[in-house]
């Protein structure tokens, strides 16, 4: 193979070209194998001083290679009448590779190389990091059902159970470092998007009785009657986790924010953001710390519990804008020409995936005696008003039906309980005392609640100008409430079954990175596959080991799998893979070059 370069008068674009005879014309010619990336990528992430020309004809080579150790019919043969050898594993997962790949581009061998500076360890601390970290996304379990796992992957490791414990103690004192460490790391490789940042909060339980100082009884987002901690985590605008903390169970998570933006500051020298967070976090301390220096806030809030003139105002269907629309527009012209039948389609289509908005200019009380400035922003969608009646009108349906058959009570548990809707009547039409009291569901109440149903609130420190801007900003935020979706579902990080505090953090360290880990690669695919799909793909990709001869596939070759491959520049999926093929697809993912050279060559970049 060689390297072809195609020039015009503002770019230069490397490819590696193969050359063939054609079985027609009898003729040498060529094809382009590969895409290599223009002059101006390839200097933007290669090593400063790298020959881009030398370079690529060192990608030719490897590729040429790799492809004569490809070259050749393998014939194996078996005995059917000999039992296998007690003990022996022939298959193995190999979806790890790719995890592996951005587990190296991160630089994390070397943070664990800094980590274990000085400590005198029997065992390798990157080797069991890393094993953590990748059997989070491929089987995700306790450390014991982790260090078993470890040894279905294609390679081997030398760490023992109690080796992994010890190795959590080291890894929860150099969390911070190894969060700034991979920040610093995927920065060199590929710009992130760290002028918006989105911040939320969770809780974990543990499946105990007794609290500790740590694990304690608290609100529980799922209502579990366990103790629990909490996790706050920070978010780029390209959806990469950016850093996170942890803090006891019972604590408030308002005051969270503040210390680890802090951090990001001091670790990672990020100090001009706009941080957007939801309502539980919209204190008016966190609001006022967010309004000063270079920093600003997007968060949303509650418009039913603004003062009576606000409510006035976002209720008001006069005076209100669209995003990519000029002009001001009426909300009941909307809402009637959405809700006509012989409204065409398309139409229906477009104003249901637009949102409207208007703002306000207003003070808000800094809990000092004082008052900053802020914007208020009310949004208007008819998807977010058809989620809310829909939700509504089975609630109230339900309390409906426990009117009539007498299980309605008046006393409702929370604001989603259908109870609320609820009224009771004690006297009798003429104003005597009833000798019952009558149940029964309160019409009014129905109806102020509807009259909110598509309205949704913003607060902001930036001009009020740029409105439609906020609106987009804050239109991100469901990426970072995927994150905890993704590490309770897809990772399990729930329940943990841990009760060192230190072991706890570490633990929820191997979870920030493993969802670090998969959403690179979730980018790399170009989010052209879902998350379930990603991860029981790298789950089932699985091969034989073939003693003597190389790797067989054991999974079944489709898109995503051509996918994964075309975008980490390895290919696992022929016939058999020779022995010394797969010892170079160990080394090349242990490099960190792959992502490396292929996000150079005109990828996913943003």
């Amino acid at each position: 193979m060689k390297v072809q370069v195609s020039r015009t008068k503002s770019s230069e674009t490397f490819y590696v070209a193969k050359t063939y005879r054609d079985p027609d014309t009898k003729r040498s010619t060529s094809r382009i194998v590969r895409r290599l990336g223009t002059r101006a990528e390839l200097e933007a992430t290669l090593p400063k001083g790298t020959d881009v020309m030398q370079w690529a004809k060192a990608q030719a080579r490897e590729m040429t290679e790799a492809e004569r150790e490809m070259t050749g019919k393998v014939t194996v043969s078996y005995d059917p009448t000999r039992p296998i050898e007690p003990g022996a594993r022939t298959a193995f997962n190999v979806g790890y590779l790719f995890l592996k790949a951005a587990y190296h581009e991160l630089r994390l061998p070397e943070a664990c190389a800094r980590a274990a500076s000085g400590r005198r360890f029997d065992f390798d601390l990157d080797e069991i990091l890393s094993r953590l970290v990748w059997c989070r996304v491929i089987e995700p379990g306790s450390k014991r059902a982790t260090c078993e796992f470890a040894s279905e992957l294609a390679e081997p490791h030398s760490f023992s159970r109690h080796q992994v414990y010890r190795a959590l103690s080291a890894l929860a004192e150099a969390s911070g470092d190894i969060q700034a460490a991979c920040y610093r790391a995927s920065e060199a490789l590929r710009h992130r998007r760290t002028g918006v940042l989105y911040y939320d909060c969770t809780n974990y339980y543990f499946e105990i009785t007794e609290e500790d100082g740590f694990r304690m009884y608290g609100p529980s987002k799922e209502h579990r009657p366990s103790p629990i901690v909490g996790m706050g985590l920070m978010m780029d605008a390209d959806g990469l986790p950016l850093a996170f903390d942890l803090y006891p169970g019972n604590q408030s998570e308002q005051p969270t924010l503040t210390p680890l933006e802090e951090r990001i500051r001091d670790d990672m020298g990020i100090s001009r953001f706009v941080v957007c967070t939801d309502a539980g976090l919209a204190s008016a301390a966190n609001r006022r710390y967010n309004s000063q220096g270079e920093l600003q806030f997007v968060t949303t809030v509650s418009l039913r519990s603004q003062k009576a003139a606000i409510k006035a105002w976002a209720r008001d269907t006069r005076g209100w804008s669209a995003l990519g629309r000029d002009g001001e527009l009426d909300l009941d012209e909307v809402r009637a020409r959405a809700d006509d039948p012989d409204c065409p389609a398309e139409e229906r289509r477009r104003l249901y995936a637009t949102t409207f908005y208007k703002t306000m200019f207003c003070g808000l009380d800094d809990g000092e005696g004082g008052e900053f400035e802020q914007t208020l922003i009310a949004t208007y969608s008819l998807k977010y008003r058809d989620f809310q009646r829909g939700i509504r009108e089975q609630q109230v349906e339900r309390a409906r039906r426990a009117c009539e058959d007498g299980t309605a009570r008046r006393h409702r548990k929370g604001p989603k309980d259908p109870m609320r809707f609820v009224a009771s009547t004690s006297v009798t039409g003429e104003g005597e005392v009833a000798e019952t009291t009558v149940l029964s569901v309160d019409e009014a109440k129905v109806a102020e609640e509807a009259s909110w149903d598509g309205l949704y609130g913003l607060a902001t420190s930036l001009d009020e100008r740029d409105s439609a801007g906020v609106v987009r900003v804050a239109a991100g935020r469901w990426e970072v409430e995927e994150c905890f979706r993704i590490m309770k579902t897809e990772f399990e990080a729930r329940p943990v079954y841990l009760s060192r505090r230190d072991r706890i953090e570490a633990h929820f360290l191997t979870c920030f990175l493993a969802l670090l880990l998969y959403r690179i690669v979730e980018r790399r695919l170009g989010g052209r596959f879902t998350c379930p799909e990603i991860v029981a793909k790298l789950r089932e990709m699985r091969m034989e080991r073939v003693p003597g001869e190389g790797w067989r596939p054991l999974y079944v070759r489709d898109d995503l799998t051509d996918a994964l491959h075309e975008a980490f520049g390895f290919r696992t999926d022929y016939e058999i893979v020779p022995d010394r093929a797969m010892k170079r697809i160990f080394r090349q993912t242990a490099s960190g070059a792959s992502i490396t050279t292929r996000e150079g060559a005109g990828g996913n970049t943003k």
